[in-house]
Order: structure tokens, then sequence, then C-alpha cells
């Protein structure tokens, strides 16, 4: 199992992730983000959190325009699996890879700290590893995690069950609570949480080792 994590300018959580990825017994590639394609045999590529290009104009909107983002989009439209995770949530929709947008925080300021969530799907690789309807806390640190899209695009979501988790308490105004959302074919997972940041008893929870565990397993199977 190969897992290519990106790394653009401003990106601060691309180690952890890859430290989560190994975890779960991944080989990982950390890809530079004028890179124009991703390592041979890449099964899952990792958009990490952070700052990239210092947010300038909207947060992720020039990580978009990367040329390792072009690759990742042919991977998504080969049916590759790709996690994006806070400012990679933000990349992946400013791609279009997925649905919707993230806006500033309805409280104008930024928020770190652990968060109550419901898993609301087990139907995807990211979730297999919870049991829908599970609660769990994983931790946010953001200033632009305010989920928005419009009232069509949120029922297809809802029909679809493609929202992966809601927030407990949200914390940043998102519509419908939601902290993460499918793609259509379900292999592309965007979350503001960071479920790399808990996957050892020694960082205060274990939470997000389902995530990556449960990735592998699909990988595994199929």
């Amino acid at each position: 199992m190969r897992a290519a994590v990106l790394v653009f300018p401003g990106s601060n959580c691309d180690r952890d992730l890859a430290v989560a990825f190994r975890a779960a017994g991944f080989e990982v590639d950390m890809v530079w983000h004028k890179d124009g394609d991703l390592p041979a045999g890449t099964d899952i590529v990792g958009v990490p959190g952070g700052f990239s290009y210092g947010d300038y104009l909207r947060c992720g909107a020039i990580a978009a325009q990367s040329p390792i983002m072009r690759a990742v989009a042919r991977h998504a439209g080969a049916g590759g699996y790709v996690l994006g995770i806070c400012n990679g949530f933000q990349v992946l929709c400013e791609t279009r890879l997925l649905p919707g947008a993230l806006m500033r925080n309805a409280g104008l300021k930024f928020v770190c700290r652990m968060q109550a969530l419901r898993v609301e799907t087990a139907d995807s690789a990211f979730t297999a590893g919870y049991a829908a309807g599970q609660e769990i806390s994983l931790p946010v640190a953001h200033h632009d995690g305010n989920y928005v899209t419009d009232p069509e695009t949120l029922a297809m979501l809802r029909g679809e069950d493609r929202v992966a988790l809601r927030y407990l308490g949200n914390p940043n105004g998102a519509v419908d609570d939601i902290a993460g959302v499918l793609s259509a074919n379900r292999r592309v997972l965007g979350l503001m949480p960071h479920p790399e940041r808990v996957i050892d008893a020694a960082q205060g929870g274990t939470d997000g080792m389902a995530m990556f565990r449960g990735l592998a397993e699909a990988l595994v199977a199929a």
C-alpha cells in the first residue's frame, strides 16, 4: 500500500499525516507541489492541513492551481482514494473534487480544541472502522471551517449518504453541522477535524487511528 502526502509552501501537518499512514502500514512518499505526477503505485493521496501559500486569496485557492493537483484530479478520476484534512478539505473544494466551500468561522475567530463528532456513515473506506452513529473526538484547528453549500447540493449530500461526519456542538457555523463530506464514488473525503493528530494514546487519544486502519483494510481487501 502506498500513500502520497502532498507538501505545499505553508503545509504544517504533512509530517503528522505521513506518520499516521505509516502507523497503518502504508509506505509514504512526500510529494512536492510543483511535481507533475504522483509516484507510481500510489493508492491514496493525502492533502494535509496547514496554510498552503499563506492562505492568500481564499484558503486553498492557490494550491488548487498547483501542478500536483492536476495529477490528483487524474488520480481521483480514475477511482483513486484522496483524503483532504482541514486546509486539504479547502483545496479539494477549490478543485471541485468535492462540492461546497469553506468560509470564515461564524464567530470570526480561530478555533483550536478537541471536538465531539458523530460518524454519520460507515459506508466508505474512510469510515468503515467506525460504526454509523458512533461518537468520537478529534481536534480542530481552523479559521475558515464553516462549510457552506446551496440547498440542492445539501439535499443531494443527505440523500446519497455523503455526509461523513457531523459536529456535536458546532464550532464554526457549518451548514447542517457538517464536518466532512464524501465524493459521489465515496473515494474522496474532505474533513476539517484532524484524525492524524490522535493516533496514539500519548497524543491524548486514538480516535483517529480507525480511519487510517480502515483505509488499509479496504486496500488489502481490494
